[in-house]
């Protein structure tokens, strides 16, 4: 499975992006998508993830109510909208496939380039 991250990029605090992953070579409906980001110095950090078909989804205690993750069976695309940015969310933010459900990164097979988010003050 190969995955594409995008949209990342400069925004204000307060301010809203939509990250986007492609994935192709795989069956996307039987994948877990996740998103997990780091930040300089930093460990990855759990950021949401979608089990297949949306029968659940899981988000990462800083970004609760702010974030939300959805995907497109049709396009293969697994999205996270990030709304009421802050300062502390700065960080490549990386989308992860497998055919599991974890928040550890290290269950994670699959993962994307990552794409940068930079939010300033």
């Amino acid at each position: 499975v190969q995955l594409q991250a995008s949209g990342g990029g400069l925004v204000q605090a307060g301010g809203s992006l939509r990250l986007s992953c492609a994935a192709s070579g795989g069956t996307f409906s039987t994948y877990v998508m996740a998103w997990f980001r780091q930040a300089p110095g930093k460990e990855r950090e759990f950021v949401a993830a979608s089990t297949r078909s949306d029968v659940f989804t899981k988000y990462g205690d800083s970004v609760k109510g702010r974030f939300t993750i959805s995907r497109d069976g049709a396009k293969n695309t697994v999205y996270l909208q990030m709304s009421s940015l802050k300062p502390e969310d700065t960080a490549v933010y990386h989308c992860a496939a497998d055919t599991t459900w974890s928040s550890r990164a290290n269950n994670y097979i699959y993962w994307g380039q990552g794409t940068q988010v930079t939010v300033s003050s």
